[in-house]
Parts: structure tokens; C-alpha cells; sequence
């Protein structure tokens, strides 16, 4: 049993995917951010960095339970463990894990902080908006390149580094981005909102879901506050 803390969010989203590809058995424990679950003894023991998600694998490695943090670890411990989703060989599986690299170090921050300014910003930054949405549009226009060469992200085969991207990349409006004239990322967004077990994955704990301005100001306190030393650019 893979028992997973979590959130609805884009970090949340790409283990909630694969999990749902895997078809494996899993128990969601939500956390919830807005009111300072991450904030709690329990879970920061889980992952002292405070943030969702976490897995908990019940059946590790020799029958011992193992507790992973951050999502990418999160996505190549399960890729590893069920040898699917991710190659066999080494220059293929490296393929794979530079693209999910690329989401952990550029697309999720970029894109978040590109969310947050056009979205969560207390005041207007305009400075702050053309300089993330400018970044937000290149990664695309990157995405967009790599996908016309090989109809996926990490090559001719879906794979984690797809569902890592999908979560993010899917809400462009809400980053000022309009990739509409590149089709191949299109294309490509369009081919996975169409899987089944991605569409199950975005509706893990949808009744949690909050649009940008249904936030209360206990929630935005605790979300982006200077004060709480967290900094969550994670909720579309």
C-alpha cells in the first residue's frame, strides 16, 4: 500500500497520475495547506521541508516501510519500483530523468512564480509579471521544440517526465502564456487530457479545489506570508 499526503495541486497532480498509470493500491491522507497541516509535527517528521507531497511506501525494500519526500524522488522511487514509466537502459532512463529535472528546476518554479504574481500578489508587480511570464513563455517554446522531435517529452514513449510537465503546463492562462501557436505542445496537451488514468489523477481530492480569489485571508496568511518561512506558488 502506497499511503500518499497530499494536496490538489500541480506537485500533488504527477504523483496522484502515476499512481493512477500504476494502477497500483493507494490511500490519499490529504493535507491541507491552507490551514497549516504542513505545519504540523507529524508532517514536517514526514518531510522537514513542510510541503505535500509525501508517500509513504508500506512495503519497501526489505518489507520495511519507506517515507519519500519531494515529487521527483517521489515519481522515480515508484517508477523504479513497479519498472514502468521509466526505461530499462541507461541512455534511456537518463533521457528520462534530465526531463524531469528540467520540471523540478525550471518548470515548476518558473511557472509557479509566474502564477503567483498574475494570481496570489498582494499588490501589482509588473516588473515581476513580464519577467515570469517572459520565462514561462520560453519554457514552452522549449517544451514545444523537444515534443515536435519525438511526440513526447523524454522521446516516443510516455513516461514521468509527461506526467510531471502535464500539471503545470495545462494552466498557461493563469501564467499570461498563450502557446496556442505552438501546436506540437498543444497536440501534446491534448493527447494526455485524453488518458483515463490522468483525468482519475486531477480529480484526487478535486473537492478541495480553490480558484485564486475563493482564498480567505487566514489561508494567504499561511500560504504566503513572510512570517510562516513557506512560500507555497503551488495552487492552481
Amino acid at each position: 500500500m502506497i499511503e500518499v499526503y497530499s494536496w490538489p495541486t500541480p506537485n500533488g497532480h504527477k504523483v496522484h497520475i502515476l499512481l493512477e498509470e500504476l494502477g497500483c493500491d493507494y490511500k490519499v491522507i490529504p493535507i491541507n495547506i491552507r490551514t497549516g497541516d504542513q505545519f504540523t509535527e507529524h508532517f514536517k517528521a514526514l518531510n522537514p521541508n513542510g510541503k505535500i507531497p509525501v508517500i509513504i511506501d508500506t512495503n519497501g525494500p526489505d518489507n520495511e516501510p519507506v517515507t519519500v519526500f519531494e515529487s521527483g524522488a517521489i515519481m522515480l522511487y515508484l517508477a523504479e519500483k513497479f519498472r514502468r514509466f521509466l526505461p530499462d537502459d541507461t541512455g534511456g532512463k537518463y533521457q528520462v530523468i534530465q526531463w524531469l529535472m528540467f520540471q523540478m528546476s525550471s518548470v515548476g518554479p518558473m511557472l509557479g512564480q509566474a502564477m503567483h504574481f498574475h494570481n496570489y500578489a498582494a499588490e501589482p508587480v509588473p516588473y515581476a509579471k513580464r519577467r515570469y511570464t517572459k520565462e514561462s513563455e520560453r519554457l514552452y517554446e522549449v517544451l514545444n521544440e523537444q515534443i515536435a522531435k519525438t511526440g513526447f517529452v523524454a522521446g516516443h514513449e510516455y513516461t514521468i517526465a509527461d506526467m510531471a510537465i502535464y500539471p503545470w503546463v495545462r494552466f498557461y492562462k493563469r501564467f499570461g502564456v498563450d502557446p496556442t501557436h505552438l501546436i506540437h505542445i498543444m497536440n501534446w496537451l491534448d493527447k494526455l487530457k485524453n488518458r483515463p488514468a490522468v483525468t482519475r489523477g486531477l480529480d484526487v481530492l478535486k473537492e478541495h479545489r480553490l480558484q485564486p480569489e475563493q482564498l480567505t485571508p487566514v489561508s494567504k496568511e499561511l500560504l504566503f506570508s513572510d512570517t510562516t518561512s513557506y512560500l507555497s506558488l503551488d495552487h492552481p
